[in-house]
């Protein structure tokens, strides 16, 4: 059965919304078991709840969909429907009480990202686009600055230390408003207009598997530091990287991250 645009949308959106409130039952409580998995990133039963709870959901809904997740793992399949899940993206920031961590959800099909939501549960904020369908703030339509120079432009990341020292000095000498306001929030302020780019040298699929459709519906622009708009979402986790801008000084930071 065909699903259209406008469900996939809503679906996806109200799943990230679910999950993303699911997490707040573990925010800011004492007791938290927090772990450490192999590759030394943290994860709580909040992560494996949320993404647990979609892929439940996405089993009654959809049941011939593909899912890949950080925490259960999955594979693309050409040619199939394929969901991307990251139930916490900044789990870090999470376990430590601070409240711009993000509930992140994508559909992908053949032709790349479809569907891509950011959800932030802490402040009950979503942005959401679909293919030839915009992206929305909060159901109002929503699009990127119009900043035109990278002296004054907010360019936030999710962390500095995974910078080359050129870049990181090439980008301080541009005269960037350098933050990290990063991981998914970063996103979501360039989508937002609140923010002109945000830069992330190392990165998971799903990490990033929204950002494409988001960029590119609020009028910006995603790519790799290559320059390349298509992610290889099938890659193995940290091995991707992206960066998000308005698009009027895109290529400008291309020209930087391209020394990393």
């Amino acid at each position: 059965m065909t699903v259209s645009l406008e469900r996939l949308l809503t679906e996806a959106s109200e799943l990230a919304q679910a999950a993303g409130a699911l997490t707040l039952e573990w925010f800011r409580r004492s007791g938290l078991q927090i772990e450490s998995k192999l590759d030394g990133s943290e994860v709580t039963d909040a992560d494996r709840r949320a993404e647990r709870f979609i892929r439940d959901e996405l089993q009654r809904l959809h049941p011939s969909h593909s899912v890949v997740g950080e925490e259960e793992g999955g594979l693309f399949e050409p040619g199939n429907m394929t969901w991307v899940i990251d139930p916490i993206d900044g789990t870090r920031g999470f376990v430590r009480g601070v409240p711009l961590y993000a509930t992140l959800l994508a559909v992908v099909d053949d032709s790349g990202p479809l569907v891509g939501v950011i959800h932030l549960p802490a402040l009950n904020s979503t942005v959401a686009a679909a293919r030839g369908m915009g992206c929305w703030h909060d159901g109002e339509r929503c699009s990127v600055s119009t900043v035109s120079e990278l002296d004054g432009a907010l360019v936030n990341t999710s962390s500095y230390d995974t910078f080359s020292d050129s870049a990181l000095v090439a980008l301080k000498r541009s005269k960037a408003l350098m933050k990290t306001w990063g991981d998914a929030f970063g996103y979501y302020l360039v989508a937002t207009g609140q923010a002109d780019a945000m830069i992330d040298p190392i990165c998971s699929p799903w990490d990033l598997a929204p950002m494409p459709v988001i960029l590119e519906e609020a009028g910006g622009k995603f790519t790799d530091f290559n320059g390349e708009a298509n992610l290889d979402l099938s890659a193995d986790p940290d091995s991707i990287n992206g960066i998000a801008s308005n698009g009027i000084i895109h290529n400008n930071l291309l020209d930087i991250m391209s020394s990393l």
